[in-house]
């Protein structure tokens, strides 16, 4: 090292050392794109509003609407006069009478609390919804529910129709509802539910409308602190059935437990969306939706959506749809979403899958006697099985299950009718 060298380090080691600091980058709201960290979520690009003219005309180039037969439930996107035929009783599930103290029971002014305090409509046809519809049926539950609560809708025939349902669970409250529908209708429903502080409720949904009806659905959900809610969806009938549920907790510790069970008949397209929003911490949420497709033009489409607030550490979500094609010409859309906002989390993810029948299934039961016909019915009773049994509800499960046998009896028989019309 030469004398220039080393009177150039002693100067360099007296230099003070300069900071330079670092200038963190800020979302852009005029470019979202700037930084993809930093992108609004979907949640906060979704248009909440009771108005439906702040929602233009849904099309099928809109991603919301690209899987829905929009031209079929048309309908549905203009404000209309409700036909007020369709018909509601609550009652104990085993028909007794519900007891006043437990389960109060009430029509009301749509705008009066708690109807409208969940959440806002968010897409064109739940505005019209609120828009058409003046009413709503309250089910306040308190205290120990012993008996499942039967809320029954019956349709009144396909003059159009608006349904707002409100149901409330106070704080500590156990208490099990399910709501049917069944008959004709063209009905459109809203359906608000809010779970107080560390209660345990369960709500099941049975839509088994005829196959010429028409139901879209936006179901509006608030998960209290502490809470568990099992919140269940069976939709086994209908011409076109498209029904949304968008959820949020009240505080920490929620959990949210989705399950869904659907049976798609020919030209029949049945639609459920799901949006989960973790926005407290320490809260769990699962989402397990299944469907078995029956014949040419049988569409199905699920779409499920979780999002995962920066707010929201320790959160533990999963989301799974399965869809079985049980003949050719059947189509099953099926798009999971997640979104996670925040690095602290206990696990996320999501799986979905299309199929047909398991061969190796099959050949096991038919290799110990079991005929083609039975096998088949086995396999789908087992894929539907668990989900049946996590409802929990004797009545409903043994429903279910009759109801899934009937289909695929229903396919044999169309099967077989055509093998001796062409013979």
């Amino acid at each position: 090292m030469t004398q220039d060298d080393i009177e150039s380090t002693e100067v360099a080691s007296k230099t003070p050392v300069q900071e330079k600091e670092v200038s963190m980058p800020h979302r852009d709201p005029n470019n979202p794109y700037a930084f993809p960290a930093l992108m609004p979520s979907s949640a906060d690009k979704a248009v909440r509003s009771f108005s439906p003219d702040a929602y233009s005309i849904p099309t099928k180039v809109q991603d919301d609407w690209r899987f829905t037969p929009v031209d079929r439930i048309s309908e549905f996107f203009q404000v209309f006069e409700p036909s007020g035929k369709t018909r509601i009783t609550v009652s104990g599930i085993d028909g007794s009478e519900i007891d006043p103290a437990l389960v109060e029971v009430d029509e009301i002014a749509k705008t009066q609390a708690p109807s409208g305090t969940v959440l806002k409509p968010n897409d064109r046809v739940s505005a019209v919804e609120w828009a058409s519809e003046t009413t709503a049926h309250l089910v306040h539950v308190k205290g120990e529910v012993p008996t499942p609560v039967l809320v029954k809708v019956v349709g009144g025939g396909l003059d159009l129709d608006a349904l707002h349902l409100v149901i409330v669970a106070d704080d500590r409250t156990h208490a099990d509802i399910v709501v049917e529908h069944e008959g004709q209708a063209r009905i459109a429903e809203g359906v608000e539910i809010s779970t107080g502080k560390d209660s345990h409720i369960s709500t099941t949904f049975v839509q088994e409308w005829t196959a010429d009806s028409k139901h879209v659905g936006n179901q509006r959900i608030h998960v209290g602190e502490g809470a568990s809610l099992r919140h269940s969806m069976v939709t086994l009938g209908g011409s076109c059935v498209r029904i949304r549920m968008d959820q949020e907790f009240g505080g920490n510790k929620g959990d949210l437990n989705m399950l869904g069970i659907y049976f798609v008949d020919p030209g029949e397209h049945v639609e459920h969306r799901t949006m989960v929003v973790h926005n407290y911490p320490e809260c769990k949420s699962r989402v397990v939706y299944k469907g078995a497709l029956d014949g040419k033009g049988a569409h199905s489409t699920w779409v499920g959506n979780a999002l995962i607030l920066p707010s929201a550490p320790v959160t533990d979500s999963y989301e799974l749809n399965r869809n079985l094609v049980l003949t050719p010409g059947a189509i099953a859309d099926s798009e999971p979403n997640l979104e996670i906002e925040n690095g602290n989390i206990i696990g996320a993810g999501h799986a979905s899958s299309v199929g047909r029948f398991d061969d190796e299934e099959l050949f096991y039961l038919e290799s110990r006697g079991v005929s083609e016909r039975e096998a088949r019915k086995l396999v789908v009773r087992g894929f539907f099985g668990e989900l049946v049994e996590e409802i929990g509800i004797t009545a409903i499960r043994d429903h279910l299950m009759n109801v899934i046998d009937r289909r695929l009896s229903r396919g044999e028989d169309e099967q077989m009718r055509r093998v001796l019309e062409e013979n």
